[in-house]
């Protein structure tokens, strides 16, 4: 093997549609050269590991100890760095509800990250939701979705947009869907109090996205079937998840998968600054979060505020806990949110030709072994031995 070139042998992988056992991949430069072949000295002996890709996140807020709204550069590159040694090696930054000003000002500063090839978009969550469902968002910063406000945020981003949440009942809300989905930007139907009939107008107005769903919502009536229903039922919607063991239930998961699929299932983190730390303070935006015991929840009033969740725990309660196959589990962690973003064609997948963004998970228990992207080892890399060598 070449410096830049390395082989994978042994492992369980994940692939599109199913499972090779005992398989071979290549590695050559930042992408994956090849699928197959015969072991080879040299190779790295990965037998009783599983492979798969890398995990693209389109929610997380912060990790690390730090935060992507507060605007610093160095906050963002911190969170980015927490969740890749946690095997999401694409993530799309969420800010929250702040001064139009002042998340424009952060989305400048994140727009550059998406240049350097750190992020791969913005998400802007808030401030166009609604008071009675705004969660751990600033009740007084929030705005109407005005269609003006909405296009100076996403100007602000210099074309890094990728994602709006927005409560569409509200004045604004199904133009804003409309004229975000002209843009190719995805309009996300959350932190609502919409009812089924104007979550039915969204969908219809280009509405492609749940943000996570279930939480900061109407619940299911029988007689009032609200958002959720019209969001799981139709199939132009992909819904995003918090399998944290806090946000949802496991039967409201399974409802969820059985519904909707696994195809249309994206599994998120919402994670805040506490992602990756212990409990203790941490600032959410503008708001104060105590994290007791893993949750995450506001200083004041008590709200849940986002998630302490990394993807590789989302992976293995997904497969551990809801009993999903590790095709559905790489499917709702990778597969669909990379095609959500325009990235299906270089990720979300283990096919050669794609970027090498690569999780190594122990067989039996599906502990995170090690971290690749693109070709580079992030954690986990002096696990292995090369064959042909002493252990």
């Amino acid at each position: 093997m070449t410096a830049d070139r390395t082989a994978l042998a042994g492992a369980r992988l994940v692939v599109p549609g199913g499972v090779i056992e005992g398989g071979r991949l290549t590695v050559e430069g930042p992408r994956i050269a090849d699928l197959g072949g015969e072991r080879a000295p040299g190779d790295l002996d990965l037998t009783g590991y599983t492979v798969v890709p890398g995990f693209v996140d389109l929610h997380v807020h912060g990790g690390g100890g730090a935060s992507y709204a507060s605007g610093v550069a160095e906050e963002a590159l911190t969170a980015a760095r927490t969740h890749l040694e946690h095997g999401t090696t694409t993530t799309m930054a969420s800010t929250v509800t702040g001064e139009i000003d002042e998340v424009c000002r952060q989305a400048a500063v994140l727009s550059e990250l998406v240049e350097d090839g750190v992020l791969a978009g913005i998400h802007f969550e808030g401030p166009f939701i609604s008071h009675n469902r705004c969660g751990a968002h600033r009740p007084d910063l929030l705005r109407d979705p005005d269609p003006a406000l909405v296009r100076k945020l996403a100007d602000a981003a210099r074309g890094h947009a990728k994602m709006f949440t927005l409560a569409p009942e509200l004045p604004g809300g199904l133009e804003s869907v409309r004229m975000l989905a002209d843009q190719g930007i995805i309009a996300a139907v959350g932190h609502t109090d919409s009812d089924y009939a104007v979550t039915l107008e969204a969908i219809d107005a280009g509405a492609t996205v749940a943000t996570h769903l279930f939480n900061a919502m109407p619940g299911i009536q029988h007689r009032a079937p609200g958002p959720i229903v019209a969001l799981l039922e139709d199939e132009r919607v992909t819904v995003e998840l918090i399998n944290d063991g806090i946000h949802l239930h496991p039967s409201v998961l399974e409802l969820a998968y059985g519904t909707a699929g696994a195809e249309r299932v994206a599994l998120i983190t919402d994670a805040m600054g506490a992602a990756g730390m212990g409990d203790g303070m941490y600032p959410l935006g503008p708001l104060q979060v105590r994290v007791e015991n893993g949750v995450a929840r506001l200083v004041e009033g008590g709200s849940i505020a986002g998630s302490t969740l990394t993807l590789d725990v989302a992976f293995r309660r997904a497969v551990t806990v809801l009993g999903l196959s590790l095709d559905q589990a790489v499917t709702s962690l990778s597969t669909v949110p990379a095609r959500l973003m325009g990235l299906a064609d270089t990720l979300g997948s283990l096919e050669a030709g794609k970027n090498a963004d690569l999780v190594v998970l122990d067989s039996d228990t599906y502990e995170l072994a090690a971290v690749m992207r693109r070709g580079e080892w992030i954690v986990g890399a002096d696990r292995f031995t090369r064959a042909g060598n002493p252990a």
